[in-house]
């Protein structure tokens, strides 16, 4: 039976951009459900209206679903499932480029980090977690999607270089994150 799974883009991005394109093809061809969500004014997001195209986008949450998120992408998934209540267990995650502490070079994302994420909360709904960063990430520092790491205690994957993971970055493919997520969803 094939798994659910969501990709949530970052700011500036949308379900065309960078490496999502194929991953959603490489899951497809696995047999898999793959929503690309778009994300609304992601140049100017608004932490409100991107919780609240989770709350429309995402049917179920259960044990088949699974989520791969990008920078601003990553923290709006936490948000949106702290918000749960109960929040039901459901398979896994991984987080690229994720944070959420502030971004000093972009203030405008404030709101979606001024308040701290119950990470126990998100911990207790799956085992299956980990964060990719990039050492040499110059929108997201990697201390702060470490950091993040160790909030979740998740598993955390670094990269030498990988920048943030952009087309620009020459990310159009993924193979790491494919990896990591079919180890996952074999696991249950």
């Amino acid at each position: 039976m094939g798994k659910q799974v969501y990709i949530i883009h970052g700011y500036g991005a949308s379900p065309a951009s960078h490496w999502f394109p194929w991953l959603k093809e490489k899951l497809i061809a696995d047999a898999h459900q793959v929503s690309v969500l778009h994300m609304p004014n992601s140049s100017d997001p608004k932490k409100e209206e991107w919780l609240e195209t989770l709350a429309n986008k995402i049917k179920n949450l259960d044990n088949n679903t699974y989520f791969v998120t990008h920078s601003l992408g990553s923290i709006t998934l936490l948000n949106y499932l702290e918000q749960l209540d109960p929040l039901p267990e459901f398979g896994g995650f991984i987080l690229v480029s994720g944070f959420s502490e502030r971004l000093l070079s972009l203030p405008s994302l404030d709101p979606f980090t001024v308040k701290a994420v119950d990470h126990q909360k998100i911990i207790s709904a799956t085992n299956l977690r980990a964060v990719i960063a990039a050492k040499d990430d110059y929108i997201v520092p990697f201390q702060l999607s470490e950091n993040l790491s160790e909030q979740l205690n998740t598993s955390l994957y670094p990269v030498e270089k990988g920048g943030h993971f952009l087309e620009d970055d020459g990310f159009i493919t993924f193979k790491l994150v494919y990896g990591i997520l079919n180890n996952m969803m074999k696991t249950v």
